[in-house]
């Protein structure tokens, strides 16, 4: 429950000073532009110099001084009595006392958004909406915050990878924690500044006490001889009022940014030091960072700020919208007591409904009676055969907002019959506890009595529609009850769509593999481990193959299914042939060029990729290829080329696996096993493993990994994960 409370009290903070922020941002999107404008002005010294300098240069050119400050820029501002008798203020040049210009003043819309940010035209009452809507931002960065360590799986991981679901969710992660820190503190002090224009704050003004009156007279030495002014620097200083006469009771009186001095006009002595209390100067501290007055580079940031926060609320509004989208559960045609098969799914985001619905739709188009709802419904099924449970998890392996009540209603409830179930779980390797939910349900239901597996526990990464097809394909066979589940239709960017010809096609292996190599008609750019697209009919999803990049050329190894319409079509091109496909790129599964040694990992035509990369590997890192094939005939498909990456020495060692060799059938987990100690090695100092092929070897090679870093290294495959040492592309 404690996650449906942080991220309900997230987005209704957010409801409720929607309008507010949106128009807090604008304005301090164009006041921030208002410390930049002015500090691109000529004004602009090194301040370093002694105020004793200043004040001689000064009094040489004019008849009186009044005043000397630097103002919000760190300009220095002189007001004086000219030799003519006029009194003048503006920017002095405090090396030479030379006028450089007059006082900048404020542009009519920096005015105009001032008065908005800050009251809204309203006065007090907009000076008390703006502080309230300050402090909803904090409770708003706090929950974010707290929402964004449950989602990375802990504080620890909270500068973990992101998982780029959509481009909405991925930014509003990633900007809320890198920009975190900044939008508290505009939060922070627009609270303190609206609290101190209320006088909410402990009073900070200060008295000085003002000595009696010396009797005796005192040899008046010259101003710029004091020895406060020569070892004050005119940057330190904020004001330096001169004396009103020549009356000794008048003293000059200093502001620096902690304190205030009285300092007696004719021996220069302080008489009075008083530093400020802390409240002022956290008014300071809160002006400044507030306003970004005197820096281009804070400026910049709050500028940032005002734009990611109109970013947070574009995009936590999409993020809503498009969660209340997913989480829409296909209108169930008949009841949960006369349907045969129940579909209960758990999601925090709303993602896997859209794979439970799949799933429906296809067992309805079969004749079957379904019922699909959220996991915390379950209750009683008077007829049902069997239970399907579609869930994700959440953070640190907690249940989603939706399942949260499933294993107290599981342990309440008694079903009148044995129910046959399977456990579907989706979910991230980059996450420690990547479907450790999925893992507790399927623990809860198969030590329950009233439950038998049907199925293996089965996990997806990233919401792969390919391991779902996989999953859905054992459930059909299982059953007995061919599926047919439609890939819902991506729309390709037409931008990358090219031309290509036909180079080469080979002949059909033994396990009706073959290669294919084509040549773009027009130059397009990829490298290996990107994706081509083939789209035969324009209401069918894109069928996706890994290339290799040999050359200028596109090398491709495709296994000819049965009813594959794509691959069918493929293994029938001709040399010379034209075919149309659009190149996606695929950066997660790029060759790292900082990467020294890097470990391949392919079953079937999961090679190709590796076969482009080894062949472009100039540099000679050391690339060591795991493999599993079949047979010893399926490796003749590829040997010709990974002879002559040896002979290049691009390819350090190649280890082969055939599972239909010999009566003990050997995988490529299996030689991975078998090299255990060099694996965890290998991740232990740094190194990169890349995995391609099925779905199936890529769970199977990761429960070896994940074995091997517990065992060896005593720290769990996710940690690898998170450094970004394992990349896995697996159909």
């Amino acid at each position: 429950m404690t996650i449906s409370i942080w991220r309900f009290s997230h987005f209704i903070l957010a409801l409720i000073s929607f309008f507010f922020i949106v128009l807090a941002s604008v304005t301090g999107m164009i006041l921030a532009l208002e410390p930049i404008s002015n500090q691109l002005q000529p004004y602009g010294i090194n301040s370093k110099t002694p105020v004793a300098t200043t004040i001689k240069h000064l009094a040489d050119c004019y008849d009186e001084i009044l005043t000397i400050e630097t103002d919000e820029n760190d300009f220095v501002v002189a007001s004086v009595i000219t030799n003519e008798g006029e009194n003048d203020t503006f920017y002095i040049n405090p090396k030479t006392g030379e006028k450089l210009g007059d006082l900048i003043e404020k542009a009519p819309v920096f005015s105009f958004a001032t008065n908005l940010h800050r009251s809204l035209f309203l006065k007090s009452t907009g000076r008390f909406i703006v502080g309230l809507v300050s402090f909803f931002l904090i409770l708003m960065a706090i929950s974010g915050m707290i929402l964004i360590a449950k989602r990375q799986g802990g504080i620890r991981r909270y500068f973990s990878k992101v998982i780029n679901e959509n481009f909405e969710q991925y930014y509003h992660v990633v900007l809320g924690r890198w920009l975190l820190i900044p939008i508290l503190i505009v939060a922070l002090t627009g609270v303190y500044l609206s609290l101190e224009k209320f006088s909410l704050l402990p009073e900070t003004n200060i008295s000085h006490e003002y000595p009696e009156v010396l009797t005796s007279e005192i040899d008046k030495i010259p101003t710029s001889d004091f020895q406060v002014f020569q070892a004050l620097k005119i940057a330190d200083v904020k004001s330096l009022e001169f004396p009103f006469s020549e009356d000794i009771e008048d003293y000059f009186f200093i502001k620096l940014k902690d304190k205030e001095l009285l300092v007696n006009q004719y021996s220069g002595a302080i008489v009075s030091e008083q530093e400020y209390p802390l409240t002022q100067l956290l008014s300071q501290w809160s002006l400044f960072l507030h306003t970004g007055q005197g820096t281009i580079v804070w400026s910049i940031v709050l500028f940032l700020v005002c734009l990611v926060l109109l970013f947070f609320i574009y995009s936590g509004f999409a993020m809503t919208l498009k969660r209340r989208k997913n989480i829409d559960i296909s209108k169930n045609r008949f009841t949960k007591d006369s349907s045969e098969i129940i579909i209960l799914v758990g999601s925090e985001s709303g993602n896997t409904f859209s794979f439970a619905n799949l799933f429906y739709e296809a067992l309805i188009a079969q004749g079957k009676t379904v019922f699909i709802t959220e996991m915390n419904k379950y209750s009683t099924f008077k007829q049902a055969k069997q239970m399907l449970v579609f869930t994700s998890t959440y953070g640190e392996g907690d249940a989603p907002i939706n399942a949260n009540k499933f294993e107290s209603l599981v342990e309440h409830s008694t079903q009148n019959h044995t129910i046959d179930y399977a456990v579907l779980g989706f979910g991230s390797l980059l996450y420690p506890e990547y479907c450790k939910y999925a893992e507790d349900v399927d623990h809860l239901l198969k030590s329950h009595q009233g439950f038998k597996q049907s199925l293996e526990l089965f996990k997806i990464n990233n919401q792969s529609f390919e391991a779902f097809q996989t999953w859905a394909n054992q459930w059909s066979i299982v059953n007995g009850l061919p599926l047919q589940i439609k890939q819902p239709v991506v729309n390709l960017n037409s931008k990358n769509t090219r031309q290509f010809k036909v180079v080469n096609r080979t002949d059909l292996n033994v396990d009706q593999t073959f290669m294919l190599q084509l040549k773009p008609t027009k130059k397009v750019k990829f490298e290996s481990g990107d994706l081509l697209a083939f789209r035969l009919n324009v209401n069918e999803a894109a069928r996706q193959y890994s290339v290799a990049k040999i050359g200028d050329d596109i090398l491709l190894s495709i296994k000819k299914h049965e009813k594959g319409l794509c691959s069918s079509y493929l293994s029938t091109l001709n040399v010379n042939d034209i075919i149309s496909a659009t190149v996606e790129y695929n950066q997660e599964f790029h060759f790292a060029k900082s990467s020294k040694a890097v470990v391949m990992i392919a079953n079937g035509t999961g090679i190709a990729p590796f076969l482009g990369m080894i062949d472009n590997n100039l540099a000679q890192k050391e690339i060591h290829l795991f493999l599993g094939l079949r047979t010893k005939a399926s490796l003749e498909l590829y040997s010709s080329v990974i002879d002559e990456t040896f002979n290049k020495n691009k390819l350090k060692d190649c280890h082969v696996a055939f599972s239909q060799e010999n009566t003990e059938k050997v995988y490529v987990q299996d030689i991975i096993l078998q090299q255990a100690d060099f694996i965890a090695n290998h991740l232990k100092n740094k190194g990169l493993i890349m995995i391609c092929g099925s779905i199936v070897m890529q769970n199977q090679v990761l429960e070896q990994l994940h074995d091997i870093t517990n065992m060896k290294l005593q720290l769990p495959l996710s940690d690898f994960e998170a450094n970004q040492q394992i990349k896995t592309d697996c159909y």
